[in-house]
C-alpha cells in the first residue's frame, strides 16, 4: 500500500523516521548477574532494527544502586560500567540506521528481585496485590514498601538525572521515563497508592507533580537533541483492570504537567489502546493525550494487527508500538509493507521457563 499511514515518513527532533512503527519496551532479563548489557542483547535488538522498526525503546533498565531495580538480570545504566556495557547494542542498532531510546524504570513497589540489598519504596506504606511472577525470577507475595520522605525523594531523581546521562554517553539517542505499569512513578500518579498528604498528593495535579520533576530535571541536564520521554498507563503489572478512580481529571493533570515538564514525547499503553479509556463510550488514553498534552503521542497495546495499529494512529498517535506483534515478529514493519501473513507468538518459545532471551529469537548466520 502506497498510502499506508503506518509508512508515512515521521520528521521529529532532527530525525527522519521512514514508518509509524516503533518496538515497545518489554522486559527480557538477559544481562549478566551485575547488570551489563550483552553481545546476545546486542543480536536481539539489531534483528528489530533490520526487521523495520522506526524506533525502538529498550527493557526497563534501572537507574540506580539502591531500590530501583525491578528482577534478577534486569540491565542497568546505575554505574558506569553498566552504561559501558550498552555501547555494543546501541551500535549494533546504529549501525542498521535506527534510534534507540533507554527505558528508565524504578520497580517502586514491585520490585521482584534486588542485588544491591535495599528494599522496596513507594510513594506511601504500600504492599503491591497478588504475587510476584516466576518468569521474572520472583516468587510469594510482594514485600510492603516504605514510604519515600525527602531526603528519598531526592535520591530517586538524582539517580534518574545520573542515568541519563549515562545514557547520553553509551551512545542513546533518548531516554524514556517509566511512569506506567505500577512501577513507582505510576504509584506517584496513581491515588489508589499515593496516599501522601504533602505537594505530591492528593489533587490529579500534585500526583503528577513528582514524574513531571523527573522528567523536567532529565531534560535540563541532557543536550537539546537528545530525546526525553515519558510513558503512561493506568493498568500496572499486578492489576490490569485497574483505571483511575478520577478518570479524565488525572488524564487532564498528567498529560498537562508532562508537557510543561518538556517530554519529546507521551507513549501511553493499554490493554487495548483502541478502547475507551474509562469503559462504555468515550475518548480512548490516545486521544486524551493529544487532546491535553502538546508533544508527540506513541500508542501501545493491542496494536498488533495492521487494522488496529492503522486505528490507532487515527485517533491521533503519531507512532504505533509493537510488543507481543513483535516477539513473534521481529519484522513486523517489513512484512505488514510487503503485504505478508504476520506469526502468532509462541509463548514457549518467549515465556517459558522464564523472559530471558530465547535461541530462537537471535537470528542465525545462514
Amino acid at each position: 500500500m502506497t498510502d499506508d499511514p503506518l509508512f508515512e515518513p515521521f520528521e521529529w527532533k532532527g530525525r527522519s523516521l521512514d514508518n509509524r512503527v516503533g518496538l515497545a519496551p518489554m522486559t527480557r532479563t538477559s544481562a549478566t548477574d551485575e547488570g551489563h548489557a550483552t553481545a546476545r542483547m546486542a543480536d536481539y535488538y539489531a534483528s528489530f532494527a533490520r526487521g523495520g522498526f522506526s524506533v525502538l525503546i529498550t527493557e526497563g533498565v534501572h537507574p540506580d544502586t539502591a531500590h530501583s531495580q525491578g528482577y534478577p538480570n534486569q540491565p542497568g545504566l546505575a554505574t558506569d560500567e553498566q552504561a559501558d556495557s550498552w555501547s555494543q547494542v546501541v551500535d549494533a542498532v546504529h549501525e542498521e540506521g535506527t534510534p534507540m531510546f533507554a527505558q528508565l524504570m524504578h520497580a517502586g513497589a514491585q520490585g521482584q528481585g534486588n542485588r544491591y540489598g535495599e528494599g522496596l519504596v513507594a510513594p506511601s506504606r504500600y504492599r503491591a496485590p497478588g504475587e510476584m511472577a516466576e518468569m521474572y525470577g520472583g516468587s510469594g507475595e510482594f514485600p510492603e514498601a516504605e514510604a519515600l520522605d525527602g531526603d528519598g525523594l531526592a535520591e530517586v531523581k538524582s539517580g534518574f538525572v545520573a542515568s541519563a546521562k549515562r545514557a547520553v554517553e553509551a551512545g542513546f539517542d533518548g531516554v524514556e521515563v517509566h511512569a506506567a505499569n505500577g512501577y513507582l512513578l505510576h504509584e506517584f500518579v496513581d491515588p489508589l497508592v499515593n496516599e501522601r498528604d504533602d505537594e505530591y498528593g492528593g489533587s490529579p495535579e500534585a500526583r503528577a507533580r513528582f514524574p513531571a520533576e523527573v522528567v523536567s530535571a532529565i531534560r535540563d541536564a541532557t543536550p537539546e537533541e537528545f530525546v526525553v520521554g515519558v510513558r503512561v498507563s493506568q493498568v500496572a503489572v499486578t492489576d490490569e483492570e485497574r483505571t483511575w478512580p478520577d478518570g479524565e481529571a488525572t488524564a487532564e493533570a498528567v498529560f498537562e504537567a508532562f508537557t510543561d515538564a518538556d517530554a519529546d514525547f507521551i507513549h501511553v499503553t493499554e490493554p487495548v489502546a483502541t478502547d475507551p479509556a474509562f469503559g462504555g463510550e468515550g475518548p480512548t488514553l490516545t486521544e486524551l493525550a493529544v487532546r491535553y498534552g502538546d508533544t508527540v503521542v506513541f500508542a501501545n497495546g493491542g496494536l498488533g494487527t495492521p487494522e488496529k495499529a492503522r486505528e490507532a494512529l487515527a485517533d491521533g498517535a503519531d507512532i504505533v508500538t509493537q510488543g507481543t506483534g513483535a516477539l513473534a515478529n521481529h519484522d513486523w514493519p517489513n512484512r505488514v509493507r510487503r503485504g505478508e501473513a504476520l506469526d502468532e507468538l509462541d509463548p514457549a518459545l518467549i515465556f517459558e521457563p522464564d523472559v530471558s532471551i530465547s535461541d530462537a529469537e537471535i537470528p542465525s548466520d545462514d
